[in-house]
């Protein structure tokens, strides 16, 4: 069984992280698997690029480009939503792609921002070969949205979408809702859900209520995100000994989706005891103005970009902080849990599902700072610490190890291979 997984990107994103493990964890069980992505970094052999010129180079960024721009008109000419929303309207034909073509099946990821066109996504299923599609955001569900928020239109029919602030019955969500449902009643595509919660947007769905669909989340290598000596990790950082460290950040916590505001809230609703202890770790990006109303003392580390450098950071500090209010089943929840480092975030997607309130983790009700904050204190003074971190370790082995997710993929492949 030879089988090709394909993303827009190999390295950037939650989506381009899952899938690499995956394909290694295939590969690791005897499976057959190598990537096909957009753009790659040519370090990996079993990792191919469909931009391989300056000419496709070009022709890419002017896809991307060119998909902005109607989303940019339609949208009022604001820039506010203008990557909350894909068209697939613009992109490449893989189908005659050697990778594609010496598939037994066909596995997408993230397909958006230039690379795979509904046309596409047609064409692939024009051979004939399985198609498993895993869905790492709303979008294949809805019309043009990665999430949708509170709205519920996708369970009918798009329009109207507060996204392009839009108030027509036929707009651009409506169109693009139409497209996908003459390809999706046809394409006998299957689909994945990372996390029980999208599986259930999934079947409400109009447009994907009538595929077959399946949960199984993402992989991850647990034997390299494990305990590892805290002092040591601390030293290589230069983190104090004797403080309580609270790890925030995302590639860009700049996103509103990212609920910023409510973790710094959070910090004003510290109890004295906690506060006097705490001190805070910030990755990713981050505005200068954001890191000066910390009041308590902060250790700024911006991009880490080794695994092996993420995986000291989350064994030096005592707890981590996701306050997001869109998410799917996030990788940085699984890998901080995998080196025992208890979490703490809003009930909202995929979280609690990864979360056990009180017993590896806090789980706070959803746009609620000062329960995010209560989160903190709780972990700080009250929770037994070591049962904690060994619960959260101990669910993620048991539930997201590469060997468990592999095996749950092997055997749905299976169904469709015969």
């Amino acid at each position: 069984m030879t089988i090709t997984i394909i993303n827009t990107s190999e390295k950037t994103g939650g989506a381009a992280i899952a899938a690499k493990r995956l394909m290694q964890a295939l590969n690791d069980n005897n499976v057959s698997t190598q990537m096909l992505v957009l753009k790659g970094s040519h370090e990996n052999k079993l990792v191919s690029s469909i931009v391989n010129s300056n000419i496709k180079n070009l022709l890419a960024r002017s896809y991307f480009i060119w998909e902005r721009i109607l989303i940019f008109f339609n949208n009022g000419f604001s820039r506010k939503n203008l990557f909350r929303v894909s068209l697939a309207n613009t992109g490449f034909d893989i189908s005659n792609h050697p990778l594609v073509r010496q598939a037994d099946i066909l596995h997408l990821h993230w397909i958006n921002q230039g690379f795979l066109t509904l046309k596409s996504i047609e064409s692939l299923t024009k051979l004939k070969k399985p198609i498993i599609w895993t869905l790492h955001d709303m979008w294949a569900c809805t019309g043009i949205c990665h999430h949708a928020r509170d709205c519920e239109k996708y369970t009918t029919k798009c329009h109207s979408c507060f996204y392009l602030n839009s108030k027509t019955s036929n707009d651009l969500s409506t169109l693009v809702f139409d497209r996908k449902k003459i390809l999706f009643e046809s394409s006998g595509i299957a689909f994945v859900t990372c996390s029980k919660w999208l599986h259930e947007k999934v079947k409400k769905s109009e447009l994907l209520k009538n595929n077959f669909s399946v949960a199984i989340p993402n992989p991850i290598n647990t034997q390299l995100y494990n305990f590892r000596d805290k002092k040591d990790c601390r030293a290589a950082f230069r983190f104090p000994t004797d403080k309580f460290l609270l790890l925030f950040g995302a590639a860009n916590s700049t996103d509103d989706r990212k609920g910023l505001n409510y973790f710094l809230e959070a910090l004003s609703h510290i109890e004295n005891e906690v506060f006097e202890q705490l001190e805070i770790v910030i990755f990713g990006e981050m505005k200068q103005e954001v890191k000066q109303s910390i009041t308590m003392p902060i250790h700024v580390l911006g991009y880490l970009s080794g695994e092996e450098e993420i995986i000291k950071l989350y064994n030096a500090v005592d707890a981590f902080v996701i306050s997001s209010l869109d998410e799917n089943l996030p990788n940085t929840i699984m890998e901080a849990m995998a080196c025992g480092t208890p979490c703490i975030g809003f009930n909202t997607g995929g979280i609690p599902e990864m979360i056990d309130n009180k017993h590896n983790g806090y789980v706070a009700k959803y746009e609620n700072a000062e329960d995010l904050a209560e989160g903190i204190n709780w972990v700080f003074k009250e929770a037994d610490y070591k049962s904690l971190s060994l619960n959260a370790r101990e669910k993620v082995v048991n539930n997201y190890s590469q060997d468990i997710v592999a095996k749950k993929y092997i055997k749905l492949y299976e169904t469709f291979t015969g």
